[in-house]
């Protein structure tokens, strides 16, 4: 695998959950930097065989935004 992709959103009780898509990986953080270190271990936790390791792991942040009419 050369890349996984995690959906990144705000958490309704404040800070960020990201989940994986395609793999059972799931992890939360207060900011977006704790969040990367939180992926990045989540992913190497895992991941039991270095081969199977992606190189690159992609974070898309999605955000809902609200407009009166």
């Amino acid at each position: 695998m050369d890349e996984i992709i995690f959906v990144v959103e705000e958490a309704p009780e404040g800070g960020y959950s990201a989940r994986a898509l395609g793999a059972a990986i799931f992890t939360e953080a207060d900011d977006l930097e704790a969040l990367q270190t939180a992926v990045r271990d989540a992913v190497l936790c895992h991941f039991d065989d270095e081969t199977d390791l992606p190189r690159v792991i992609r974070l898309h942040l999605v955000r809902d935004r609200l407009i009166a009419v």
